[in-house]
C-alpha cells in the first residue's frame, strides 16, 4: 500500500453560479486524499460539506480552482470514464424497492456493461465478492424494500465496491443508524480503505467516531479556510476546539474526544475503584456536583457507595444521599 494521492484540489472554491454572479460556500481549499486512508469531512450544519462533496464528485462545477482525480483534471472526464474511478453513495434513498439486493449491487457494474447490459462471469464474481466484503451475502435475494436502514446502506456500499473504483465518496453514511450500526459502518469503511487500498472520503456528524477511526480529517466552516490533518495533530494544535467548541461542549485533550461541560454549584470528595468511581463522577456532574478533593466524602467500590458513612447500593441511592448531606 503506497498511500498515493488520488484526489487533489488546488485553490478550490465551491458554491453556486447564477448568471453572472456566484454564491460562495467554501473557498481556498488546497488538500488531497490518499489511497489506503479513510478521511472524514467534518463541520457544523450549513458549513458546505454536501456542496464540497458534490463538487469533488463532478455533480457541481467549481466556482474557481481545480480538482484532479487519479492525476487527471476532473473536468476532462467523460461520465463513463469517471464512473470507473469514482463511486458515490449519497444520503438520498433511491427508489429501488422492487429490486433484490444482488440486482442493486449489479448496477455497480454498469460502467463496464451498460445499464441494461448482461454481466459475464467476471461481473458476477465481482458482485458476489462485494456482497461478501460488506457481510450481506445472505441477503442477496431479499428485496431492497425489506432491508433495515443499516442493511440498505451496506447494500449501497457493496454497489460502490462492485463499481471497482479506487475512490469512494459517501455523504453521511451513518445518518439514521442506531449507535452500534454507526460503529459497525465506520469500522467497515476503515477496513475497506486499509485492506483494499481504497480512498474513502465521507461527510459525517458523528464526531467522536470520526476522531477515533479516521486517518485524516477535513474541517470546514463558514468564513474559515478549511483545515486538514490527522485527528491527533488537529487536537494538539487546538484546531478541533476552534471549530466545534460551544457553550456546554469542550474538547478533552486527554482523550482526544468531545465532552459535555456541565455547570456545577457544589463539590464532593470522590475516591474509589474503576469503573464505579467513573460512573459515580458522571452521575454527580449531571446533577451539578463537582467531584474534587473538597466536600463530603464518597467512596465508590464494587460493594456499594459510602457517603459519609452511609452505605448506598446504587448510583440512584448515592445521589439522593449526597443531596441530603449537602442540604444539611
Amino acid at each position: 500500500m503506497d498511500n498515493r494521492i488520488t484526489v487533489e484540489t488546488c485553490d478550490l472554491t465551491t458554491g453556486y453560479r447564477r448568471h453572472s454572479s456566484a454564491r460562495i460556500v467554501t473557498g481556498n481549499i488546497n488538500a488531497s486524499l490518499r489511497s489506503g486512508e479513510l478521511t472524514c469531512l467534518l463541520g457544523p450544519n450549513g458549513a458546505g460539506k454536501s456542496t464540497l462533496l458534490k463538487t469533488l464528485s463532478g455533480f457541481l462545477p467549481p466556482v474557481s480552482g481545480s480538482v484532479e482525480v487519479c492525476g487527471r483534471p476532473l473536468r476532462d472526464y467523460r461520465d463513463r470514464e469517471l464512473a470507473r474511478v469514482l463511486g458515490v453513495v449519497l444520503t438520498e434513498r433511491p427508489v429501488l424497492d422492487n429490486m433484490t439486493v444482488a440486482e442493486l449491487v449489479t448496477l455497480g457494474r454498469s460502467p463496464y456493461t451498460g445499464f441494461w447490459g448482461r454481466g459475464n462471469a467476471e461481473d458476477k464474481a465481482v458482485v458476489s465478492r462485494s456482497l461478501e466484503l460488506v457481510g450481506i451475502s445472505r441477503m442477496a435475494h431479499r428485496l431492497v424494500s425489506t432491508l433495515s436502514d443499516g442493511e440498505r446502506q451496506k447494500a449501497m456500499i457493496a454497489k460502490a465496491l462492485a463499481q471497482a473504483t479506487p475512490v469512494i465518496f459517501l455523504d453521511e453514511p451513518t445518518a439514521f443508524l442506531d449507535y452500534p450500526s454507526k460503529v459497525e459502518m465506520m469500522r467497515l469503511l476503515h477496513h475497506l480503505a486499509h485492506t483494499h487500498d481504497k480512498t474513502i472520503f465521507l461527510s459525517t456528524h458523528d464526531l467522536d467516531l470520526a476522531l477515533q477511526l479516521a486517518d485524516k480529517v477535513w474541517l470546514v466552516a463558514k468564513d474559515t479556510e478549511p483545515v486538514t490533518g490527522t485527528p491527533e495533530d488537529l487536537a494538539l494544535s487546538g484546531r478541533l476546539s476552534e471549530f466545534f467548541c460551544r457553550d456546554g461542549v469542550r474538547f478533552d485533550a486527554a482523550t482526544g474526544l468531545f465532552a459535555l461541560d456541565m455547570p456545577t454549584s457544589t463539590s464532593v470528595c470522590l475516591t474509589g475503584e474503576a469503573p464505579f468511581v467513573t460512573m459515580a463522577a458522571k452521575a454527580l456532574l449531571r446533577n451539578g456536583i463537582l467531584p474534587s478533593a473538597f466536600g463530603p466524602a464518597i467512596k465508590a467500590t464494587e460493594s456499594g457507595f459510602d457517603v459519609d458513612g452511609r452505605i448506598c447500593g446504587s448510583i440512584d441511592q448515592m445521589l439522593h444521599t449526597v443531596k441530603d448531606v449537602l442540604q444539611q
